[in-house]
């Protein structure tokens, strides 16, 4: 799929981020993974299918839950005649003719929302996302260009990247956001936070978050302990957080912080269904890894700022290690922006731009240790 970090690095390629030995103490109840076009039912009514994705990461899990007379789907991966045909073989032998009450999309990532909209038109079924997700879609969908915007090239120029890696990122092109996802329905059903969604008589509570997507969808069943996490809460990598040249200011690793803080008031006890990996138990565990991770990743680089560096020249602090892809380097400056502006906020380094060149630099206050980051970031709900 071409360059664009609409696409690919948005597309939920979270394998920028460290992995976290923690992991592998989760206890995952299913050694088995749904071979491509079946299901595996891991609690009553709730089934597992695994899509391909032409991506690093090279899956998505989907769920297709019992509803009545019928299923609801739980996103759709990415649109490919590949994927489609593994669709059909799903109707052929798990759904048959029984009909598709809804179509519910966590968030707007290729992978997620990519076959929303085939699936709305091959069955008629409304589709159920939140708004900022669904109108996220819809945009990226229309944005198709020549090459970059200027913006897009200021953005990569002010994160410190050579004139090598700009002429790179420029050829890829621009807009191809919609070569993996098919036009959504112009209506939807609109998904907030605390709503209560009937299936199969038992009711889903809405949990939104954030920081990987604007407004994520997470949905947990009290009556079967199970929560659909999506790429809220993955057991073996990290979301990729990333501030975009969309919303250059943002502070999205706050929005993440918040959200897996937010998501500790769903029970330990629950089997969570994430996006990516196998279902597990150990929902709090894996919730304190991610936070932990993250406040390391701060203390590390607050740490190394007692010079001036740009965004790009964190990479290896942030990574350690080097990477030669462009389009894994945008997303991996992406997550270095994110932690940047989540220690500009809390007033431990300064910006400064020289030229058109963005410099980072430590502050005269005391550097935070991981054990205060996580302390902090409690107080952001």
């Amino acid at each position: 799929m071409a360059k664009n970090p609409h696409c690919e690095a948005m597309s939920n390629a979270p394998q920028v981020s460290d992995q976290d030995s923690a992991a592998r103490t989760l206890d995952y109840p299913f050694p088995d993974i749904p071979p491509g076009g079946t299901t595996i039912t891991v609690a009553p009514g709730v089934h597992w299918l695994r899509m391909p994705l032409p991506f690093g990461l090279d899956h998505v899990n989907l769920w297709v839950l019992d509803d009545g007379d019928g299923v609801v789907i739980i996103d759709s991966a990415v649109k490919t005649p590949d994927v489609q045909a593994l669709w059909q073989q799903v109707f052929d032998s798990h759904i048959g003719a029984r009909p598709v009450h809804k179509i519910i999309i966590t968030h707007f990532h290729p992978d997620h929302v990519g076959l929303a909209g085939w699936l709305h038109e091959k069955t008629g079924a409304p589709l159920y996302m939140s708004r900022t997700e669904y109108l996220m879609t819809r945009m990226l969908c229309l944005d198709v260009r020549a090459e970059p915007p200027r913006e897009v090239m200021d953005f990569y120029t002010s994160a410190g990247w050579s004139e090598g890696l700009l002429s790179e990122y420029r050829s890829g092109g621009y807009g191809n956001f919609s070569k993996g996802v098919a036009p959504l329905p112009t209506s939807y059903q609109r998904l907030k936070d605390n709503d209560s969604v009937s299936i199969n008589g038992v009711a889903w509570q809405v949990i939104i978050g954030a920081g990987h997507s604007p407004e994520h969808v997470c949905l947990y069943s009290s009556a079967l302990d199970v929560l659909i996490a999506g790429d809220q809460v993955l057991p073996r990598i990290s979301s990729n957080v990333s501030v975009y040249a969309t919303e250059p200011d943002g502070d999205p690793l706050a929005d993440w912080l918040r959200s897996l803080h937010k998501l500790k008031s769903v029970p330990d006890s629950c089997l969570v269904l994430p996006s990516h990996n196998e279902p597990f138990y150990g929902l709090h565990e894996r919730l304190d890894s991610l936070i932990s991770g993250h406040c390391a990743k701060l203390e590390r680089l607050a740490r190394q700022l007692e010079q001036p560096k740009t965004a790009y020249e964190t990479l290896d602090t942030l990574f350690g290690r080097r990477f030669d892809n462009t389009m894994v380097i945008s997303m991996a400056t992406g997550e270095s922006l994110a932690h940047l502006r989540f220690l500009e906020g809390c007033g431990l380094i300064e910006r400064r731009a020289e030229g058109d060149i963005d410099y980072y630099q430590r502050t005269d206050r005391p550097a935070l240790t991981r054990q205060n980051f996580i302390k902090f970031s409690e107080s952001l709900l």
